[in-house]
């Protein structure tokens, strides 16, 4: 990557922690690779395809991977200069972001799935865990704690649904997002 070559988030791309060991980069990758190849009729896309293939390149290769890190931090500090450094946060702290993160991942992917039918609104647990790229035992932390809030449940065929509660949570969410996101566009200098 040159100086002329405007920045890629490759961590974006391939949708992990820049934190992420090899076997969750390596998931990801696979994941993608396969949802976006030109042989998938439903999800085809080649910008996409190349884009994973081209992170997937940089972050597996360790020496790539190191150097790009610098890179990458050097943006993420530049685009948001008010936000704390990641050095400063507690493991506890990033534990507790990504966790939040990866509920909503959840939260959007079943309510995704009970929109689009509402008559079979269950997702099997294996197919979040695998899009996750997480392990079993950190996997079912995030669905206890979703069904404890009220915003999951297991439906008759223990598939994970999303539950009215947890609608209004991610109706919320959103929300709140553009919120956020507005008073940033207004906040920008013209």
């Amino acid at each position: 990557m040159n100086a002329e070559q405007p920045f890629v988030d490759y961590y974006r791309i391939l949708q992990v922690d820049p934190n992420c060991d090899s076997k969750k980069l390596d998931m990801a990758y696979r994941r993608l690779a396969k949802k976006y190849h030109p042989d998938h009729v439903e999800t085809a896309d080649v910008d996409k395809f190349n884009d994973v293939i081209q992170a997937y390149k940089i972050l597996r290769n360790p020496e790539y991977r190191k150097d790009y890190d610098a890179i990458h931090e050097l943006h993420i500090q530049a685009a948001h200069p008010d936000s704390p450094d990641l050095d400063t946060v507690s493991v506890e702290e990033r534990t507790a972001l990504t966790d939040a993160e990866t509920h909503e991942k959840i939260l959007l992917t079943l309510y995704k799935k009970r929109r689009e039918n509402a008559h079979s609104p269950g997702v099997l647990a294996f197919y979040i865990k695998e899009n996750l790229g997480c392990s079993d035992e950190i996997f079912e932390f995030h669905a206890w704690y979703l069904k404890a809030k009220g915003f999951i449940e297991r439906t008759e065929q223990n598939e994970l649904a999303i539950t009215v509660e947890g609608i209004d949570h991610v109706i919320s969410m959103s929300r709140t997002s553009i919120a956020a996101k507005l008073l940033i566009t207004q906040s920008d200098p013209p």
